[in-house]
């Protein structure tokens, strides 16, 4: 039996090697602290999967072939703040790169406006700002923005916006008449506010990028799901992935490429109002197969589930879904835990409540990935390579 696999070049584990993150806590003058989620994630409505790979089976990837000169550069150049909106992703992040989150205080005044002081100085700093702009999306942004302007304040030498997941984003364009773009204005109060970098996750659409006046790194989310994927042990030949909709094509066929090169479907709908959409037909052969549906978010799981359940009767086996951002508004937990999926995966760009967890749902961690990105930025290193 032919069993999947795949190109993906940045397998993720969970630390460096013992060697490496003993001379960056010697370097740093830092103690990193361990981060245990799954310790964590103890709830009566159901307890995800976070999956752990064992020692012996960590694939030689994501480590800097420089990580001891990058060490040395490190000094104390290099700072990680964390908003509110996502502490737990930041704590993996710094515990990744052996560094301890910066000190900072923010609060909310009783009228809910936000106060935020650097506890630490960052005069001539490289700094990084971890703040995804998830639900409630406008309290998020305000939050970024005041911290950019903290430190832009405090004399920090280089600024980067760390926002794996981009509010607004689905905003880009204008569909009908006397529509705003709202991705461009966010982009715009971001590169005011004193922003001199973007690192952002799964942009919904690649022209985002083009709205910032800033360099943007835009890393995806991809090859954290592969690799989990590639764990299950799917025969090649029982496996197709599925675009929920025409305009997911182009991300659809890149990961059916590194699965592969995996036949691909397209499920053809109609969207009548927002977060409201209707499956028409299906595009390709789904018949006796295992059918990965990929997407970058999952908000209300309309379109997800509609495909789904469209999957099946057209007679697949098992249906996955997979997606980076999970928004998850409601409806979208019934929905999902409903029968229709074998697993739901998605990655902790977004903080998840003990409400949204269900039996099927699976969160992996994309803290390496946005770790290993941080230190090639801060040290000046090409991401091509590593991106690819």
């Amino acid at each position: 039996m032919a069993v999947a696999s795949f190109s993906a070049p940045h397998s993720l584990f969970l630390t460096r090697n013992s060697e490496s993150l003993g001379a960056c806590k010697t370097a740093c003058r830092c103690a990193p602290v361990r981060y245990q989620l799954a310790n964590s994630l103890q709830f009566s409505n159901g307890r995800p999967c976070i999956p752990v790979y064992k020692d012996q089976d960590i694939p030689d990837l994501l480590v800097n072939r420089h990580y001891q000169d990058m060490v040395q550069k490190c000094d104390t150049r290099l700072r990680i703040f964390s908003g509110t909106a996502n502490p737990s992703l930041s704590q993996e992040i710094a515990c990744y790169m052996g560094l301890d989150l910066g000190k900072i205080k923010i609060k909310r005044f009783c009228d809910g406006e936000i106060y935020v002081q650097l506890q630490e100085s960052v005069r001539g700093c490289d700094v990084f700002l971890v703040q995804p702009t998830c639900p409630p999306a406008n309290e998020n942004l305000m939050e970024l923005l005041v911290m950019i302007d903290a430190c832009r304040r405090a004399s920090a030498k280089n600024i980067t916006a760390v926002i794996p997941y981009f509010g607004y984003a689905r905003a880009d364009r204008k569909t009908q008449g006397r529509e705003s773009i709202a991705a461009k204005l966010v982009a715009n109060l971001i590169t005011e506010a004193g922003a001199n970098r973007v690192l952002a996750c799964d942009l919904h659409s690649g022209q985002s990028m083009g709205y910032f006046d800033i360099p943007v790194d835009h890393v995806y989310g991809q090859p954290v799901i592969l690799d989990y994927l590639a764990s299950k042990m799917i025969s090649s030949d029982d496996l197709v992935v599925v675009s929920p909709d025409v305009g997911g094509v182009a991300r659809a066929r890149a990961f059916a490429k590194k699965l592969s090169d995996a036949p691909l479907a397209i499920v053809d709908k109609r969207r009548p109002g927002h977060n409201m959409a209707e499956v028409m037909n299906l595009i390709g052969d789904v018949k006796g197969k295992v059918a990965v549906m990929v997407d970058d978010m999952i908000d209300t799981a309309g379109t997800i589930t509609s495909a789904a359940s469209l999957l099946h009767q057209e007679g697949a086996r098992e249906v996955y879904a997979c997606c980076t951002h999970a928004v998850f508004s409601p409806p979208a937990i019934e929905r999902l835990s409903g029968g229709l999926f074998q697993e739901v995966i998605v990655t902790n760009t977004i903080p998840l409540a003990e409400k949204n967890y269900f039996p099927q749902l699976t969160v992996l961690s994309v803290a390496n990935l946005l770790g290993e990105t941080i230190w090639r930025v801060h040290d000046d290193s090409s991401l091509v390579k590593f991106l690819g």
